[in-house]
């Protein structure tokens, strides 16, 4: 009996948790991080992320919101009880707040576009078509049940969007600026001390030149820039070379703002906080 292969419009969800969880698992957390600051770089969405105040003073719990909003959904799809309910709780915490429409179609495009960018320059091998059809479907589910209109109906069609919008949209202010400094920070807290530095012109260095000068960032030294690159290719290099270099999913990581687990009610701004209800733990090992 010959198996069926997937079809990436009706079986997206294995494909797509295989891939993009599985087999490129840390390339994928590095975009979407990367597609984050691509959001930040137009000043419809920045100035309001900016007025909520909370990367300001809570940037590593927003962060990790974020996190864990989409592992919520990615966990059983977004058509799931889990996932639906995990949109919900993320589209009333949007309702506070006028988004647009077509800001909205942006940042679905960055969860599309980035990675697949993303591992076409820095994976260990390419994705095929079934791959990134299986992404687009994902999410254009994911924007369906957020009542998103116009979604892009192929992976083209989200390119076409996101560089459009950028070409339009991205310039320069300084919302874009505080919350990038805002997120570098984060992520320069998890080393020690005497590496911060290096990590801030490390993570300025990926985001690449068009976007640090519209988040309004220095320009890391070439030899930083040079070095990132390289250990970024040498990577994908490495594990196309030697495959049992690859680790399998172990589990998510923990997040460092709910080392005991988190509920849903948990996630969001600080105005959306209720009494919590019992946590929902997990064996993932912390970050």
């Amino acid at each position: 009996m010959t198996t069926q292969p997937l079809d990436p419009d009706r079986d997206y969800l294995p494909i797509f948790r295989h891939t993009f969880d599985v087999d490129f698992g840390w390339e994928v957390r590095r975009a979407l991080t990367l597609a984050i600051f691509h959001t930040f770089a137009a000043p419809s969405i920045s100035a309001t992320l900016d007025r909520t105040g909370e990367f300001a003073h809570r940037a590593q719990k927003r962060y990790d919101d974020t996190v864990a909003l989409l592992r919520e959904i990615a966990r059983d799809g977004p058509a799931s009880p889990r996932g639906r309910t995990a949109i919900r709780r993320m589209n009333w915490i949007h309702g506070a707040y006028d988004i647009s429409n077509e800001d909205l179609v942006y940042v679905l495009a960055t969860f599309v576009v980035v990675p697949v960018r993303w591992i076409s320059e820095y994976g260990w091998r390419d994705l095929t078509e079934q791959e990134i059809g299986a992404a687009v479907s994902y999410y254009r589910d994911v924007g369906r049940l957020m009542g998103i209109r116009q979604i892009p109906l192929t992976y083209r069609g989200f390119a076409s969007y996101l560089d459009a919008y950028e070409r339009e949209h991205h310039t320069f202010s300084e919302a874009n600026r505080r919350l990038a400094v805002s997120l570098i920070e984060v992520f320069a807290a998890w080393f020690p001390r005497p590496v911060r530095r290096l990590t801030r012109g490390c993570v300025a260095a990926a985001l690449g030149q068009p976007l640090r000068r519209v988040l309004g960032l220095p320009e890391p030294s070439g030899s930083v820039r040079a070095g990132v690159h390289l250990a970024l290719r040498s990577r994908g290099a490495l594990i196309r070379l030697f495959p049992w270099l690859r680790l399998g999913r172990k589990g998510a990581r923990r997040l460092r703002s709910y080392p005991h687990g988190y509920a849903l009610s948990d996630l969001g701004p600080a105005w959306t906080t209720r009494k919590r209800p019992e946590r929902q733990h997990s064996a993932a090992r912390p970050a």
